[in-house]
């Protein structure tokens, strides 16, 4: 029996890379909405402390950004889930980055950190968007 490999060519290697990042991103912040939504959403002004219901509707897009976390990582592991992979992120981030677009456009500017976090989101969501279209067009 032979197995066949394929090179991997730099610009995987580079999307992997940005891939792992933006997976690494998620699950770390989702990780810490889920077990200390207090100390995350302090940092913003939002007291979630004694209010299960507002940490409890806080937590559970947390653990949809977990989830997608991991399955940004499955794509560092797998040549086979790359463009998948890729795929979400782009979704999660510029999804979370047009969200708090509206949100500002309908309700106000609100806390700089979520100003700042809006920019971040935007600038992930465009790398991954890049790496997507790069590896696209390379396969």
């Amino acid at each position: 029996m032979t197995t066949e490999t394929r090179p991997v060519h730099s610009n995987q290697l580079v999307s992997r890379s940005i891939l792992g990042l933006a997976g690494l991103v998620a699950v770390g912040i989702a990780t810490t909405i889920l077990f200390t939504p207090g100390a995350f959403y302090g940092g913003y002004g939002i007291d979630v402390v004694g209010n299960p219901t507002l940490a409890n509707e806080l937590k559970a897009p947390g653990g949809a950004l977990l989830v997608a976390g991991f399955l940004m990582f499955f794509g560092v592991i797998r040549r086979d889930w790359l463009l998948p992979s890729l795929a979400i992120a782009v979704i999660v981030y510029l999804s979370y980055g047009f969200g708090r677009l509206l949100s500002i456009g309908l309700d106000g500017v609100p806390h700089s950190g979520m100003v700042a976090a809006a920019v971040i989101e935007f600038a992930i969501g465009a790398v991954c968007l890049s790496a997507l279209h790069h590896v696209r067009r390379v396969q």
